[in-house]
């Protein structure tokens, strides 16, 4: 017999054929923003996926993983805490996969991004806008626990294969773009799963590879997505062995990093993503030879409040 619906495909088929338009972000030169004699800084641009953000990898390899040990399934709604990109993510693959999505949101997250989840279907839970993400974990987990059959709870902050997509993918796409020449990666914190993934994936390849991590400098910060660990709850997959390297990002410098890059690359960038490359160019600033790569998480296209703000 033919299979006539998307609803009659397998789920393991259909997750088989997403994983085409997962990753293979490209690779480009920053040639304006900043310059050095052999130095060279590249960035991904983690935007050019389904979902439109870097959060696509660990939430494909949540869902996959999930599937695969028959923790979701038919009947089973998958539930977690973000902050808004990682539920954009999932929002996107599940509707594909035609799986019921619950995430718990802080209220403060952005317009454009609770438009974007509610199109997709989505059903949203809030949380205090002063409790962060801190405070969404604690309510999905307190969901999971008194509904156990209603719900898979991803917990995204807690699950290795969140940073496990970025060693599997992330790290190798990144070694051949750069043919095998990069010597330093910089990425910013938030559930951590990017560095972490991404550095142990590196280190593999060659564990002279720096790694530099990124955070606020402050517990109040609009750099949505990233965590001050030092007041924050670190997340349980952050590996403190892999930092090389803690510099601090301001909002301040990230949001006049969003105007240069949009002047003088072309780009539209999030706020994190200007952040990230403001790390960057910290990094190739104190080198004399090297090759430093980051992260462009997703574009301006959630961030319309901010860029009324800059432009």
């Amino acid at each position: 017999m033919l299979l006539t619906t998307i609803s009659e495909i397998p789920l393991v088929q259909k997750v088989h054929q997403l994983e085409k338009q997962i990753g293979n972000t490209p690779l480009i030169p920053i040639r304006n923003v900043f310059w050095k004699k052999d130095v060279q800084l590249l960035v991904k641009l983690e935007w050019q996926q389904l979902g439109a953000s870097v959060k696509t990898r660990p939430a494909f390899n949540i869902i996959k993983s999930a599937i695969g040990r028959g923790l979701l399934h038919q009947g089973i709604r998958l539930l977690d805490a973000t902050s808004g990109n990682t539920g954009i993510a999932y929002a996107h693959i599940s509707a594909v996969l035609g799986i019921p999505l619950t995430i718990v949101l802080p209220e403060n997250a952005s317009k454009e991004r609770k438009r974007i989840l509610k199109a997709l279907g989505v059903e949203l839970i809030y949380t205090s806008k002063f409790g962060g993400t801190d405070e969404a974990q604690e309510k999905a987990q307190d969901l999971a626990t008194k509904y156990p059959d209603l719900y898979y709870y991803a917990d995204q902050y807690s699950n290795p294969a969140n940073w496990q997509a970025h060693q599997l993918t992330t790290a190798p796409e990144i070694w051949e773009q750069t043919q095998q020449k990069i010597t330093h990666f910089v990425a910013g914190l938030g559930t951590t799963g990017t560095f972490v993934g991404t550095s142990k994936g590196l280190k593999a390849f060659n564990p002279n590879i720096q790694s530099i991590a990124l955070q606020p400098g402050t517990a109040l910060h609009g750099l949505e997505g990233w965590k001050h660990l030092e007041t924050a709850k670190v997340p349980a997959i952050y590996d403190t062995t892999l930092a090389d390297q803690h510099l601090e990002i301001s909002t301040l410098e990230a949001y006049n990093y969003v105007k240069q890059i949009a002047k003088k690359e072309g780009l539209l960038v999030s706020p994190s993503a200007a952040a990230n490359l403001a790390g960057a160019i910290k990094v190739a600033k104190q080198l004399d030879k090297g090759t430093v790569v980051t992260l462009f998480p997703d574009d301006a296209s959630k961030y319309g409040e901010v860029l009324q703000q800059l432009f």
